[in-house]
């Protein structure tokens, strides 16, 4: 090589590194030199955090309607005779309802079998949730149970609160009715809401309540396979476009042994065949191994599932209050839903099942099956001799 090519190509390298360099210190190629450590640190620091939503400006107005003592004194619960219906919730506008709370205080040890909450939205004859107030609540076997989940809780003190966002684009009707023998002294009832626009494409809330006191146990020669569910007990069932967000459901066993071998079958858009199915309630319930067994089941209450009330595990008379939400993963359907679980394998066993099913739709639907009377939803044992 001649001296000037090698003088060349000094000159060259040195031109191609004094270039590197200043791109390093001027921060254009420190990513590259540094290596990703840096260039993550640098695209975190140029990115600013996010706000939280309470920090901004809020486009509705805050309201509240409850049982207050209109005269400015404190009686500020309502009582409801035997056979009345006590309005707690009426708009006329376009609003959100964001939380409702319930206590009450009635001579009736059956009250939370006895009172019926029923919703309307924008002006419907017919409800499109209709439950007895306790089993929309998770109390499902009519007595309270302290409990907190991620869309229903009651409390301390027996109040009752409920989470689930209800939009209605003209008009909303809530009302509780007495279908018992005896008054409710006092009703405490405060709902929030706000007045606000709802977009076009908003779905309204559903809750529909279902029971088998007791299941019908499927004919011997259909108790060893099931692929089609056609003895499942059926959790709630609807026609139109929306997503399913949970369950709630009570447990009275009517005979010895592990009710729980049952697996949710959940059937979207095809009434033939389910589209989900499970391996067992306790594992649809996010639980496992019989919630701890015979003589170790625990009560537990979380976020999306929970089975806060287990008594007498496994045994006649075994008592269980359970709750499933789909908050990460709501069930998707556009033409039909219907969410089913066996009651035993391959309905094997005959308990008593109590239960609600919420969900949200683009349509209103009322389309729900009559609601038993009150005399057959106390839970009851049915043994058989």
């Amino acid at each position: 090589m001649s001296n000037k090519s090698t003088s060349d190509s000094i000159i060259s390298t040195i031109v191609l590194r004094r270039s590197f360099l200043n791109r390093v210190l001027t921060g254009t190629g420190a990513a590259a030199f540094l290596g990703p450590k840096l260039a993550s640190a640098q695209a975190a620091k140029d990115l600013s955090p996010a706000l939280p939503a309470y920090v901004l400006p809020q486009n509705y107005e805050s309201l509240k309607q409850s049982t207050w003592d209109r005269t400015g004194g404190n009686a500020d619960a309502r009582p409801i005779a035997p056979g009345a219906t006590l309005p707690v919730f009426e708009a006329d506008r376009p609003g959100l309802i964001t939380h409702i709370w319930f206590t009450i205080a009635a001579r009736s040890d059956q009250h939370l079998k006895e009172l019926v909450l029923r919703m309307y939205w924008d002006g419907s004859e017919k409800p499109s949730v209709e439950s007895p107030i306790g089993d929309f609540f998770g109390l499902t076997l009519g007595q309270y149970v302290i409990y907190e989940s991620a869309f229903l809780a009651c409390s301390p003190g027996k109040s009752l609160n409920c989470y689930f966002a209800m939009p209605y684009k003209k008009s909303a009707r809530i009302t509780v009715t007495n279908e018992g023998s005896q008054p409710v002294g006092s009703f405490y009832s405060n709902i929030d809401y706000q007045n606000r626009s709802i977009p076009d494409d908003a779905l309204y809330f559903h809750a529909q309540y279902r029971q088998a006191a007791p299941n019908v146990p499927a004919p011997p020669e259909a108790r060893k396979t099931n692929l089609d569910g056609r003895y499942n007990y059926v959790f709630c069932e609807t026609e139109g476009s929306g997503h399913l967000m949970g369950i709630t459901m009570g447990v009275l066993a009517n005979a010895d042994g592990w009710f729980g071998e049952g697996d949710e079958m959940i059937f979207v858009d095809d009434r033939a065949k389910p589209v989900i199915n499970g391996t067992g309630t306790e594992d649809y319930i996010l639980g496992s191994w019989d919630f701890g067994g015979r003589d170790g089941a625990t009560p537990f209450a979380f976020h999306y599932y929970g089975a806060p009330l287990i008594t007498n595990a496994e045994r006649t008379g075994a008592r269980y209050c359970l709750y499933r939400w789909h908050g990460d993963n709501p069930v998707t359907f556009r033409s039909y839903l219907r969410h089913t679980i066996e009651h035993g394998h391959a309905n094997d066993r005959g308990d008593n099942f109590f239960s609600v099913g919420y969900w949200y739709q683009s349509q209103i639907y009322t389309n729900f099956p009559a609601l038993p009377p009150v005399s057959e939803r106390i839970p009851r044992l049915h043994v058989r001799s």
